[in-house]
């Protein structure tokens, strides 16, 4: 029996592949195959919003392949992600290759490893066309959306900008807070600090209030008179202890991670872009090459909404503890969600944890590059950690009596690290434990240190704190967060700043258009109704044309009035110090293909450019423009450094920089240069080409295989030779 297993991604095929025997042949789509067309709507308004699937371009050699494999297969079995977008991905996977869709053609699984691989195949199922439904209503919403509201932005206000149904609420919430900043009235108020001694043993205690009839009455001191009123009754030398009291407390750890508290803590402890993040764990999920193992999923599918554990994942994890730390450090934990919004299809996933809790990340760091073992060690430990004992504290706290005026001092100390002997991140403070104190023993106060304070404004959103404002409110899902913070930032409708998300003007104008214009878009409620709208969908209780239909209506209405009413706004240049030595102008910050430059605002009577200076900079070189004899600029491209004309855009003549490495070509003895195809993908070829075509996406040694002579190249930090049947490692 000749089976064809269709995935999504080349490495999660060649981590399959190993798990499955001689009958199955396991293939790529390379992501989607079909969508919505790049050049218009492709969506039939007119015919209950039927939307307008083509072939995406450059997938026809891909196409081919797979329908050529279908051909040879007794079975098709379509393997994609375990979520609503992978259901989609299936179901046009099956229109294209003619597969019967009311067959058991679907596989799911959760995570990479041989087990979940082999029960998955023996089970089936049917492609879940409501998922599938909820998947295209969101594309269709999105659509309609982002191609109507877009156009009009560029033609009232400038070509590029963009909006969508979760971007610019996001953005929205970024304006807002900004507005509570700029609106925010700061208030004084003042703090009361002492340092005490006993014996030899120096502590500080703080003012908390005053003693009324044996109860300590809290007090905020808002001003200097108020705190000379404490100071003119203090006495300055002594103070006696009023109650002393030891307790014990517990630090408990957190769950395992879902996609957006991933995305966070990575945030905060590693300093990982949301889409950074994202990247390392789908390669963590499809799979990475272990030395002496070959390729393994480390981690299971990484966009889920779940706290949820399986069985196994659990007593792996008990069995690990016991093994390694002991029976005090084990504690069994059911983690449950606690969201609003329980009833979501990702959480019928697990959590995000590794798939085989024996890796420890230190034991298999060689086979990582930094980010990878920094992400996993943060999964594995987390998951680990999930599942042992609570931390434990011992707790002093006094109250300390300056005629009726009360001070507090308290101290901790860990008595038992529990958890944090593996999750070690945790924020989760500790103090010295204060000396032994009896009631009404007198203290010498050796410090009085009153200071001035005023109140702060709301700090502004890190993406780690955008992300969880967003999924507490129910705005997008696991997979949109991300592509949300990168469209927001690469729009440059807001910048960062030392990890803060500043909005611009520009962000600004735009919310503003879209509050006034776009209400219902904008408002955070519509937004989180309309997930839990794709939701019932995607339980089969509501039918997606009528979720359409019911927005479009008053979408339309909105849109209608916006052509009429909204005026076009004209964005004046930024003008610059520098004047155009041509016409004697200011001239003008303008932006292009290759980023920020000076252009002459008399243009086109007078066409004199120069490159901009700060960060935008652009550094001058001694070459000389074949086409217009003007300077040559180095410039930064999005594969590397390029040479540029200095009169762009009148002149558009760019050519890459060649960098080279002390490597000789085996071929031809010319220099080996550092290339980048047309997709981006960076690869070593001669400088002699086209006369020398020899090419490797592999960085070469310079060396020769001891054994068999071939060329041995640089892969994963190890020189490995190029002949497959020879597996000589340098």
């Amino acid at each position: 029996m000749n089976n064809l297993l269709i995935v999504e991604s080349p490495a999660k095929a060649k981590t399959i592949g190993k798990f499955l025997g001689k009958n199955y042949t396991v293939k790529a789509s390379v992501g989607h195959v079909r969508d919505l067309p790049k050049s218009k709507l492709g969506i039939d308004v007119e015919n209950n919003f039927e939307p307008n699937y083509i072939t995406i371009r450059g997938k026809g050699d891909v196409i081919k392949e797979l329908k050529k494999e279908a051909k040879k297969a007794d079975n098709v079995f379509l393997a994609t992600d375990p979520d609503r977008e992978g259901e989609a991905i299936s179901w046009h996977l099956a229109k294209i290759l003619n597969l019967d869709e009311s067959k058991e053609i679907r596989i799911e699984f959760n995570e990479i490893t041989k087990d979940a691989i082999k029960k998955a195949s023996k089970n089936p199922r049917k492609i879940n066309l409501d998922l599938v439904d909820a998947q295209q209503a969101r594309r269709v919403l999105d659509r309609l959306v982002g191609y109507n509201i877009s156009p009009l932005l560029w033609k009232k206000i400038e070509k590029g900008l963009s909006a969508g149904r979760v971007q610019s609420v996001a953005l929205k919430l970024v304006i807002d807070r900004e507005r509570e900043i700029m609106d925010f009235v700061p208030e004084e108020y003042w703090t009361l600090e002492l340092e005490v001694k006993k014996s030899k043993k120096k502590f500080s205690a703080k003012y908390v209030g005053t003693l009324i009839e044996d109860k300590v009455s809290k007090v905020k001191i808002k001003n200097e008179e108020e705190v000379n009123s404490i100071l003119s009754v203090l006495d300055k030398s002594k103070i006696a202890v009023y109650k002393t009291e030891k307790t014990k407390s517990y630090s408990k750890p957190s769950a395992p991670f879902t996609t957006s508290t991933l995305q966070q803590e990575a945030n905060r402890r590693l300093n990982f872009p949301a889409k950074k993040t994202m990247m390392i764990a789908q390669q963590l999920y499809e799979g990475i090459n272990i030395k002496g193992e070959g390729s393994v999923g480390l981690v299971t599918y990484i966009r889920t909404d779940s706290f949820r554990l399986s069985d196994e994942a659990v007593n792996s994890a008990k069995e690990y503890i016991l093994s390694n730390y002991g029976e005090k450090y084990y504690m069994s934990r059911v983690f449950t969600k606690s969201k609003k919004n329980e009833n979501k299809v990702q959480d019928a996933h697990e959590a995000i944890r590794p798939t085989y809790v024996t890796k420890n990340p230190d034991h298999i760091k060689d086979s990582l590059t930094s980010d990878q073992y920094k992400l996993y060690s943060l999964i594995w430990k987390r998951f680990v950690a999930c599942q042992m004992a609570d931390a434990e504290f011992d707790v002093t706290k006094a109250l300390l009596n300056g005629n009726g005026n009360i001070f507090e001092s308290s101290g901790k100390s860990l008595v038992f690290d529990g958890y944090k002997t593996v999750y070690k991140y945790s924020d989760e403070s500790e103090s010295k434990l204060l000396p032994e104190l009896e009631k009404d023993e007198l203290l010498d106060i050796t410090k009085i240190d009153p200071e001035q304070h005023f109140t702060q404004p709301p700090a502004r959103y890190t993406e780690a704190s955008l992300i969880k404002d967003l999924e507490e409110r129910g705005i997008g899902r696991p997979s949109t967060y991300a592509p949300t913070i990168t469209t927001i930032t690469s729009r440059e409708y807001v910048v960062k700043d030392k990890g803060y998300l500043f909005p611009t003007d520009m962000g600004f104008l735009v919310t503003e258009m879209m509050e006034k214009y776009f209400s219902k878009i904008m408002n955070e409620k519509f937004t989180a109704d309309m997930e839990n709208n794709l939701d019932e969908i995607a339980s089969g209780k509501v039918e997606w044309h009528d979720v359409i239909k019911e927005f479009y209506k008053d979408f339309k209405t909105e849109l209608d009035v916006a052509e009429k009413e909204m005026e076009e706004i004209e964005i004046k240049d930024e003008v610059s110090d520098v004047k155009c030595e041509n016409c004697g102008e200011f001239m003008v910050v303008k932006k292009g293909r290759y980023g920020k430059f000076l252009a002459c605002p008399n243009y086109p009577e007078c066409k004199n450019t120069k490159p901009l200076g700060g960060k935008d900079a652009a550094e001058e070189t001694d070459e000389v423009c074949e086409l217009c004899g003007s300077k040559m600029l180095k410039r930064k491209g999005r594969y590397g450094e390029f040479l540029a004309c200095s009169n762009y855009p009148s002149c558009k003549n760019t050519k890459p920089i060649i960098k080279t490495i002390d490597v000789d070509c085996p071929k031809c003895g010319g220099k080996i240069a550092v290339k980048y195809s047309k997709a981006g993908r960076r690869f070593y070829g001669c400088t002699n080409y086209p006369q020398c075509n020899f090419i490797s996406w592999l960085e070469p040694s310079g060396q020769k295989c001891p054994k068999c002579g071939e060329i041995m190249v640089v892969k994963d930090n190890k020189i490995v030779c190029t002949n497959k049947n020879c597996k000589n490692e340098g």
